[in-house]
């Protein structure tokens, strides 16, 4: 599909995290960047301020690997899938969007963030390793790990049968933690888990 670039020759182009889903960046394309963008597998934008074309991450090392390119129906906007080497936004932050619009402050998570959050919070503990925490000790014993994912999957089931709908999210919650914790034991990513889900649809 063609893309329409506006009187100024440039398109807009959201970046979203390819394995998260997590918007991180908009930013501006024009036909140069694009096609770069495009040969190099890598994000590419022109600097409206600057006027001109600049790597995403080159100074930084924060650079977007381009996983898919979308365009919209008007093909006036660009959607970029991305893995991302490190953080996307100037200031050090994961987005750029990391501000509310009435309070300036970082807002309160979103349903559709919850399991790329708890992946990060799960990695700070391995690398951190808090005294007493119980996300160490199961990282430390997958042993254990497995089997709290199969008491928790037992309770959901139980509570499924049982117990209210607030019970059962609750239970269900628990098994999508043990889970996670178990699959990072194995260094496997909910991003592997995805791919498998994906390739099941057809």
């Amino acid at each position: 599909m063609k893309v329409e670039f506006g009187v100024d020759g440039l398109v807009a182009c959201i970046t979203q995290d390819a394995d998260t889903g997590e918007v991180l960046t908009l930013a501006y394309m024009n036909e140069e960047s694009l096609g770069l963008t495009r040969e190099t597998g890598e994000v590419h934008f022109f600097s409206r301020s600057r006027q001109e074309i600049w790597k995403k991450g080159e100074t930084s090392g924060n650079v977007q690997k381009v996983r898919q390119l979308r365009v919209d129906c008007d093909g006036d906007a660009l959607l970029a899938l991305v893995e991302p080497a490190g953080p996307a936004c100037h200031t050090g932050e994961r987005t750029c969007f990391y501000r509310g619009l009435d309070s300036g402050e970082t807002p309160e998570p979103v349903n559709e963030e919850a399991l790329a959050e708890l992946e990060r919070t799960l990695a700070a503990r391995a690398t951190e390793r808090p005294e007493g925490s119980w996300t160490v000790k199961l990282l430390d014993d997958p042993g254990l790990a497995a089997e709290k994912v199969l008491e928790e999957a037992e309770e959901v089931t139980r509570a499924v049968r049982e117990e209210s709908d607030e019970r059962v999210a609750n239970e269900a919650a628990d098994v999508l933690y043990h889970l996670t914790v178990l699959l990072k034991s194995r260094d496997i990513g909910l991003d592997q888990v995805m791919e498998v889900l994906n390739g099941r649809r057809a």
